[in-house]
């Protein structure tokens, strides 16, 4: 090549490299690029060489095939239709679920199926003029059935939609959601609360996957408590281990027998043991207590004295979420490090509202809470004067269950009879502890006395009727 075209070529490659250079400094940032370039190349020139390598094997990925498998076909079996219609027939696809043992098939015939709205005196499809008193939902205070929530969440839902589309530590953060943040730590008495759009009971679970050291004690039993807690010391002791967070975590009223923890033992036990107190309220939260603030209003404790109070708000608020109370630095640790915060879309803005909503409800009216308490009296009193059945719920619990044989009949024929209650229904080989089987009784305030004691004599007539066969001097009293 002569020595014209070769000052040609430079001229050429010097004019397109100018001009490219000049359209690149055009990019906004691009002047951010060439002075990292210029200062990586000037400290390590290694690595400029390392960078460029990883930006050409990047692009040669990209534009690469998505997969080398041989599309010739020539490793591929053919068959002909004849052959693959014999395939298909004898192909057998496994089930996507186990099959149904008795018990569940029969549980499945005889769930009751709700026409319109599910309240306190719900129609049902195969007694379409039968009036059914309703003790198998978790309405405790009729909340469901407020028209005055229906109107704020259909007025919420027009103004902000339907999902956040966000979760609440990035975008998804409403005022509604602050506003009802603030609402649940005013009304339990605590510094600060947060909100989570997810209910679900998996603390069990969640202590499992947390990579602590789990110890269980006998269930409701304190002094069962006590030994594990002295146990725990003890090892420390041996081991000489530096101190560690230590949590004692409990249902106020538990969802499994409707028992109800003693909270001023339970607190008294926490101090002198030195242990933080985790307190599930999903039950006891707007069931219990002159304004349904839970057990540290029927106990007269200080919510300051729980270190951690959490429930579900798709029980005494009649919403959905979930919700933790606590000091300030509790609330701070979950917004920056809790998972569900951080990554799951945060709750709808219109079940932030029924539950604001609820909890003004519940402040202005404690003779919603008072007419409950009246009718869970009055269900037990007819209830502990069967002696051929126990109840192990606490007396101001508003769910009782009953243990006892044949409850799926009992339950049918209640409702043949007008009641709809339930069996207490479980996940058979997923549960830490298995639960006696048992009848549950949701009682509401919807209800009159009147209608609660004649429903709850309908289902002492059935347990009497069904079980006089199977148990010897069973009574009810007149």
């Amino acid at each position: 090549m002569s020595t014209g075209n070769l000052d040609a070529l430079s001229a050429f490659l010097a004019y397109s490299i100018s001009n490219l250079e000049s359209a690149f400094l055009k990019v906004p940032g691009s002047s951010v690029v060439v002075r990292y370039v210029k200062s990586s190349h000037q400290n390590d020139p290694g690595r400029t060489v390392l960078e460029v390598m990883l930006v050409v094997f990047a692009i040669f990925t990209l534009l690469q095939s998505r997969t080398r498998a041989d599309r010739s076909g020539k490793h591929f079996i053919k068959f002909n239709d004849k052959e693959i219609d014999e395939l298909v027939d004898e192909w057998i696809p496994e089930p996507l679920g186990a099959p149904l043992n008795a018990v569940e098939a029969s549980d499945l015939a005889a769930v009751p199926i709700v026409v319109g709205q599910n309240g306190p005196k719900p129609t049902l499809v195969r007694q379409p003029s039968k009036i059914i008193a309703n003790l198998a939902s978790y309405n405790f205070t009729g909340l469901a059935g407020k028209e005055i929530i229906k109107e704020r969440a259909i007025e919420t839902l027009r103004k902000y939609g339907l999902g956040s589309c966000g979760p609440p530590g990035f975008y998804g953060t409403l005022d509604v959601h602050m506003a009802l943040e603030r609402d649940l730590a005013d009304f339990l008495g605590a510094e600060a609360a947060i909100i989570y759009s997810q209910g679900f009971s998996t603390i069990s679970s969640g202590i499992q996957i947390s990579r602590s050291t789990v110890r269980w004690y006998d269930h409701n039993d304190l002094k069962s408590l006590e030994d594990v807690l002295d146990s725990v010391e003890k090892e420390r002791k041996k081991r000489r281990g530096p101190l560690t967070r230590r949590f004692i975590i409990t249902e106020g009223i538990f969802e499994k027998d409707g028992a109800m923890i003693d909270l001023p033992k339970l607190i008294e036990l926490k101090y002198r043991k030195k242990y933080r107190l985790i307190l599930d309220e999903s039950i006891s939260f707007g069931t219990v207590g002159r304004t349904g603030r839970g057990l540290t209003e029927l106990y007269n404790v200080p919510a300051a004295k729980v270190d951690m109070l959490v429930g579900s708000m798709a029980i005494g608020l009649c919403a959905g979420g979930g919700f933790c109370a606590g000091s300030q630095n509790v609330i701070d640790h979950q917004q920056i490090n809790g998972p569900s915060f951080v990554f799951s879309a945060s709750m709808p803005a219109l079940l932030a509202v029924s539950a604001s909503e609820g909890i003004e409800i519940l402040r202005s009216s404690p003779s919603i809470l008072t007419k409950l308490q009246q009718n869970i009296r009055v269900a037990r009193t007819l209830l502990d004067d069967l002696d051929c059945i126990s109840i192990p719920s606490h007396s101001a619990s508003p769910i009782i269950h009953l243990h006892e044989r044949l409850l799926q009949q009992v339950v049918e024929e209640a409702l043949r009879r007008g009641v709809m209650i339930t069996r207490a229904k479980r996940l058979r080989g997923q549960e830490m502890v298995e639960a006696r089987p048992s009848i549950r009784l949701a009682l509401t305030s919807e209800l009159s006395a009147d209608e609660v004691k004649k429903a709850v004599k309908i289902v002492c007539q059935v347990l009497k009727d069904v079980l006089r066969k199977w148990t010897v001097g069973c009574r009810l009293s007149t």
